[in-house]
């Protein structure tokens, strides 16, 4: 009796990854860009269901024991709601620094 459910579930689970995938919930890549510099970076992206990011990212303080990279960059998605978020973002010597409209406005006390 072990050894039926256990064949069973092997069958059935073969089944189940036979399976053919959706092609709806499949993403296309529709941009895809990227330049990188020994000083700094682009790159951008977008995919059919409506994904994107795009970010740069420059170096700051170059040779200097505070070198650091600065980045600003956006990306939006359409979430399960069907509403398109989009995030804003800075990331530097401060952390990093999201903004949208779907995001609280927490002031950070210093």
């Amino acid at each position: 009796m072990k050894y039926t459910i256990a064949i069973v579930l092997v069958a059935f689970l073969a089944a189940v990854l036979a399976a053919p995938l959706d092609d709806s919930k499949t993403a296309q890549i529709l941009r895809l860009d990227s330049d990188v510099q020994p000083n700094g970076y682009k790159f951008g992206w977008e995919t059919s269901d409506g994904q994107k990011h795009d970010e740069e990212g420059s170096l700051t303080n170059p040779g200097a024991e505070n070198e650091s990279i600065a980045v600003r960059g956006s990306y939006s998605f359409t979430a399960d709601d069907g509403q398109v978020y989009t995030v804003n973002y800075v990331a530097d010597e401060n952390g990093f620094q999201p903004e949208g409209a779907h995001l609280p406005n927490v002031p950070i006390g210093n």
